[in-house]
């Protein structure tokens, strides 16, 4: 089943250049599933009440263009597959005119929080998403390699504002606080984030930073270096041709 939601672009969402930024478009996308698991009677209270989770174990996102203020957009989604204990799903935004904006497939897994493990979606919950068709795109690996030499940065403090009702660090904000290493000029295409373990509040997580043909991969590790996450930014080049991204 395809689910879509309206809304318009609000000036408090926007960054110093009046765009969209990566991290508000992924709250989009996240809000969008949330609003649909919602109207279909299984989401946050249901899977509370149940022990159960969906978590976020990886993003593909490319980007052809950032919306700016007032815009109108639409955003959708669909699951795509279930295997196992992961569920599979697409993202899109577009103008009202019909313009794509963005795309994304997702993996999820989803928990038992008494066992602390995944376990298979019930019947009923997987029957009531339906499965389309998986979007017409480019789909890389999930699994990301991080280059031997890394730069290490400040380390960051887990702080109250970066979690979420789960009380985990919210995958957006991994994505926001990677971002801020890069430079102001690049102009991010497409993202792949591989979540690897959970932060939660008080934690410090230590980034690591390295770039290979204008591909930049930032890591967010615990004290130990084990990554919270892995992220791997890919943008434009000089003349502004895209470097990874195109459409589908």
């Amino acid at each position: 089943m395809k689910y879509y939601f309206d809304s318009r672009i609000r000036y408090s969402e926007l960054d110093e250049n009046l765009r969209l930024p990566l991290h508000s478009l992924i709250n989009y996308f996240q809000d969008c599933s949330t609003f649909q698991s919602e109207d279909l009677g299984i989401g946050v209270e249901y899977l509370k009440e149940k022990g159960k989770l969906w978590v976020l174990t990886s993003w593909q996102i490319s980007v052809w263009r950032y919306p700016s203020l007032g815009e109108e957009i639409r955003t959708g989604t669909w699951a795509c597959g279930f295997h196992g204990f992961t569920g599979m799903r697409n993202f899109v935004m577009e103008t009202k005119a019909g313009e794509p904006l963005a795309a994304a497939y997702s993996e999820w897994a989803y928990m038992d929080l008494a066992a602390g493990r995944p376990v298979r979606a019930d019947e009923d919950e997987m029957e009531r998403y339906g499965i389309e068709d998986p979007m017409e795109m480019e789909y890389a690996g999930r699994k990301i390699p991080v280059p031997e030499e890394q730069r290490f940065l400040e380390p960051v403090t887990v702080h109250a504002h970066h979690l979420d009702s789960n009380h985990h660090v919210n995958n957006g904000q991994y994505v926001a606080i990677a971002a801020e290493y890069l430079p102001g000029e690049f102009q991010v295409r497409r993202l792949r984030a591989e979540y690897k373990r959970q932060a939660r509040l008080g934690d410090v997580m230590v980034p690591g930073i390295s770039w290979t043909d204008g591909v930049c991969v930032v890591t967010l590790n615990d004290e130990a270096g084990r990554p919270y996450v892995i992220l791997e930014f890919s943008g434009q080049d000089a003349q502004g041709e895209n470097t990874k991204g195109d459409k589908p």
